[in-house]
């Protein structure tokens, strides 16, 4: 069996790739830490926004571990410019995986991506914590559980964290935490 813990990362100041932690991110960065104590985890791979980078540095300094960084695991770009109809595009992605704004990625090419990282990772009796962003996270979990959709995009939290196992090319996928606000 392989477990991927796939967490989003925790409160930020922007959506920029080098946007930092709020000091409440900051604080979570530490409950999530607290959260793993007990979990064995064998690597910790991350997009490599800043972001994510921060929300495991205490996990990966009490398991003595390095985290990984790995652009596959960015936020997924649904548009090259800001938008105002962002929101019902991106409603709109969930309901149709091939839909894309030119130049941009359609909710497939993001699925395809996150999980050309599970792929290569599928390693028997371990367990890796993936550390993403919340549209990419979503729409993973809408690929292996088709009751995941974009609501549950809007009910994500920062951070949260989702187990997915893979036994016998079966996968499952449950919510086992997530943090309330901060401060």
């Amino acid at each position: 069996m392989s477990t991927f813990y796939l967490i989003r990362h925790c409160s930020a100041t922007g959506q920029e790739p080098d946007a930092p932690l709020t000091e409440a991110g900051e604080q979570q960065a530490l409950a999530l830490a607290d959260f793993f104590q007990d979990i064995p985890v064998d690597r910790i791979i991350s997009s490599d926004y800043t972001r994510a980078v921060a929300s495991m540095a205490p996990l990966a300094g009490s398991k003595q571990l390095t985290i990984e960084t790995e652009p596959k695991l960015r936020e997924r770009i649904l548009s090259l410019e800001p938008r105002d109809d962002w929101f019902e595009l991106l409603r709109h992605s969930f309901t149709d995986a091939s839909f894309r704004v030119q130049g941009a990625e359609s909710g497939q090419d993001a699925t395809d991506r996150i999980l050309s990282v599970i792929d290569s990772l599928d390693d028997v009796n371990s367990a890796t914590v993936l550390v993403t962003h919340g549209n990419l996270l979503a729409l993973l979990l809408q690929h292996v559980d088709n009751r995941f959709d974009f609501d549950t995009w809007r009910t994500l939290s920062n951070p949260d964290i989702y187990r997915l196992e893979i036994v016998d090319n079966s996968w499952s996928v449950n919510r086992v935490w997530s943090v309330p606000a901060c401060g």
